[in-house]
């Protein structure tokens, strides 16, 4: 369109032009920013610092200079960004902690585990390259990669870097890019490239048969990976998933000493996160805890267990659960393959195409150094023609107005040659130069022709490979330092492990009231109980053992007796614990373990015996366990005892009747209705006229006590001889005044 100042404009839509605009930014941050290349491993700004440096003469061996003349290097002539970002970048690649294999070798404060990102300013630092960064620069002045103008066009930068190793699987990185995101972990550099020169023998191996010789990570700590092979070989498969590494620790004189944390694990935040677990209470089992870590030792944390009789390895297991002790590492192996794409790749197609990139590089590499031997030749060649015929070069050179022409018809020279020959010295005209020459001339032609040899020959060329790999991993290589180990999960401490086993004493009202004392000496009908409330059951226990409540419909429900308030107030209502249903109330309840077998039964003569785990719940409404129909309804639960001797079950109705029998004939249910105890006539039981009201389970040695009121009689064995009989009989009249029954209990003998 033509607007009023003249000029023409582009029109385009607004859909097309935000689309064009997203994939433009998305495709920038992708390839400049975010993802590393698979060949060299590096992100631009790390490739150009790498570069910069090399190009400063910053190696190994070169003295220490300022990282800002570095970083003023790099944003000036090939990273026109922040220079802040930049140092960023910088200070990644010197920190041991963060790169398996740092690129970098920093002089000052390059940060620390606790806080990678508290580095001094780049005017306090002083940078070089390290010893590993040769493994990317030294080739990259013999034609092996493509150089590209820089921003502004001044300068020309590498594209990639000749890496003579998978830096992408040694280093990894981490980045976020518009869409996609990419987690590599750090892999050791014998490993990696014992895989490589296997891969070379046998290129159809399997990730499988890589994964016997890359067992997985290796991390810049001395952590241990507790993730399964299995799992590791399925991540590496994929290229995707989590892989978990755990702290190092050793008993030392009674306490744990913890000397090799995961990957990017604080010691600082560690002992803040033990700390207050401490001040919580929730690790009763510590008493102390130290940072001894110094110059020779960089980690040392120190925990020192209340006695020697602590599970340190349950302890520890906690620890592992609860804190950055362990960690998960996620793995996306995601990043520029040679084709200029992002992928998620396995380990066998990075180890593949890294190759294929490896190959070529050689091959340039091999190219460039055979022109050069050829222009060599070629001046060498020159120069032995006039050796042979010095006095007639000498006499063109003296007589002639044009040496340079005269020499290049009369000798068929070229122009390179014919300047060689014109740049001589006087001194280069002695006889021992010309043998000189010579020896060089055989030297270069040797070697153009193992050159030859090898571009002319796969095999030879996979031989040179394998010889490189072997001689890289004899002199940069080190032993893996993330041990792999098979260990059980790690598992927090449950509530229930921090209780203990103290004497208690569970309070039941009438109302459905619960509290708990400490102790056994409780006098529970003594407690003070809400208007119109009053006492109901009292049972013994301890505090680390299961209480279970039941109700007159039949269903228990499970609470933990450390949960409950105390005996000190009038406790809580169950109804606010449990949904139990709108004309249920709560009858009874006992305590005990799992294994604890109880006497379940109802008002209408019928029970069974049960075990206590059987009936335990975490469901707020119950869990169905004696049937009762409708009129009929639940009774208090009593614990069977363990004896020897014979134990012995007692049921008195309300028209006192007793009936005493073995407890063993009423079967063993986990529920149902069980079978008759004592036999109540239906009739009797419709009108309400009878109906069983209280039941004990008592041993041979025990005392029954019969309360009626205030008068109370006691049966010996002698005595309850009488009103023993088969179970589901009518049992026997107790004695006038002991009809109205309302207490049933037993007392040691």
């Amino acid at each position: 369109m033509t607007g009023t100042s003249g000029l023409e404009m582009e029109s385009m839509e607004l859909e097309r032009y935000t689309e064009k605009a997203y994939l433009d930014y998305s495709m920038y941050v992708i390839n400049d920013r975010a993802l590393p290349h698979l060949a060299d491993g590096l992100k631009p700004v790390q490739r150009r610092i790498v570069y910069a440096m090399g190009e400063l003469g910053l190696n190994n061996q070169a003295k220490f200079t300022k990282s800002a003349r570095t970083v003023g290097e790099v944003i000036g002539k090939f990273h026109p960004h922040g220079d802040a970002a930049c140092y960023e970048a910088m200070v990644l690649m010197a920190q041991d902690f963060s790169f398996r294999y740092p690129l970098v070798d920093g002089q000052g404060n390059w940060g620390a585990p606790d806080d990678p990102k508290s580095f001094a300013a780049q005017r306090y630092t002083e940078s070089r390259l390290s010893k590993y960064a040769e493994l990317l620069l030294a080739e990259s002045k013999q034609g092996t990669v493509d150089f590209v103008p820089n921003f502004d066009g001044a300068y020309q930068e590498p594209c990639l870097l000749p890496a003579q190793v998978p830096f992408v699987l040694l280093n990894g990185g981490t980045g976020i890019a518009v869409g996609m995101a990419t987690d590599l972990l750090p892999h050791n550099m014998i490993e990696v490239l014992e895989a490589c020169i296997y891969l070379l023998d046998k290129p159809k191996a399997t990730v499988s048969d890589l994964m016997k010789i890359v067992k997985g990570p290796d991390f810049p700590s001395e952590a241990q990976i507790v993730t399964p092979f299995s799992e590791i070989e399925q991540i590496y498969l994929e290229g995707r998933g989590s892989i978990k590494s755990r702290a190092v620790y050793a008993m030392e004189n009674g306490d744990i000493v913890i000397s090799g944390l995961p990957h990017q694990s604080s010691p600082v935040k560690i002992l803040e996160q033990i700390a207050q677990q401490m001040s919580d209470k929730k690790l009763p089992m510590l008493v102390d805890l130290r940072d001894e870590s110094d110059y020779d030792n960089p980690v040392r944390l120190v925990l020192v267990p209340r006695s020697n009789r602590v599970d340190v390895n349950r302890l520890m297991s906690h620890l592992f659960a609860t804190t950055d002790l362990e960690r998960s590492h996620r793995v996306n192996m995601n990043m520029i393959g040679l084709d200029g794409r992002p992928a998620t790749k396995n380990i066998r197609e990075i180890l593949v195409e890294w190759l294929k990139y490896r190959e070529q590089t050689v091959k340039r590499r091999l190219n460039f150094r055979l022109e050069k031997i050829i222009d060599r030749l070629h001046i060498l060649q020159g120069l032995m023609i006039a050796y042979l015929s010095i006095d007639e070069v000498i006499q063109i050179i003296r007589e002639e107005e044009d040496p340079k022409s005269e020499l290049m018809a009369r000798f068929e020279l070229s122009e390179i040659q014919a300047n060689a020959i014109l740049d001589l010295r006087l001194r280069q005209l002695a006889k021992l130069e010309e043998f000189k020459i010579r020896g060089e001339i055989q030297e270069l032609e040797v070697e153009q022709k193992e050159i030859n040899k090898i571009l002319g020959s796969r095999a030879r060329l996979k031989t040179l490979l394998k010889n490189e790999f072997k001689e890289i991993s004899r002199d940069f290589g080190d032993s893996r330092r993330s041990e792999l180990v098979s260990v059980e999960e790690a598992m927090a401490f449950s509530e229930e492990d921090f209780i203990t086993n103290d004497p208690i004493t569970v309070v039941l009202s009438e109302k459905g009231w619960v509290r708990v004392a400490k102790g056994h000496d409780l006098n529970a009908r003594d407690l003070n109980y809400r208007s119109g409330d009053a006492y109901s059951q009292a049972v013994k226990g301890k505090t680390n053992e299961s209480l279970v409540f039941l109700d007159s419909g039949g269903k228990t429900y499970n609470a933990a007796p450390h949960s409950l308030p105390s005996a000190r107030g009038q406790g809580e209502p169950l109804t606010g614990r449990f949904k139990i249903a709108e004309n249920s109330r709560f009858v009874g309840m006992v305590i005990g373990n799992e294994a604890t077998e109880v006497l379940f039964c109802s008002d209408a003569g019928f029970g069974f015996r049960g075990r206590l785990g059987d009936t335990i719940t975490k469901a707020r409404s119950g869990k169905s366990c004696l049937s009762v129909r409708e009129g009929v309804s639940a009774l208090p639960p009593c614990i069977v005892p363990s004896s020897e001797k014979t134990v012995y079950l007692a049921a008195v109705t309300n028209q006192g009747r007793l009936l005493v029998f073995d407890v063993n004939e009423l079967p063993e249910l986990a529920r149902g209705k069980g079978n008759k105890i004592i036999n109540i006539p239906k009739a009797s039981f419709s009108s309400g006229e009878e109906k069983l009201i209280l039941v004990e389970v008592f041993a041979e040695d025990d005392i029954l006590v019969v309360g009626a009121g205030q008068r109370h009689l006691k049966l010996k064995h002698s005595d309850i001889v009488h009103y023993l009989g088969e179970r589901g009989r009518r049992g026997k009249k107790l004695p006038r005044g002991f009809q109205r029954v309302d207490t049933l209990m037993k007392e040691a003998d």
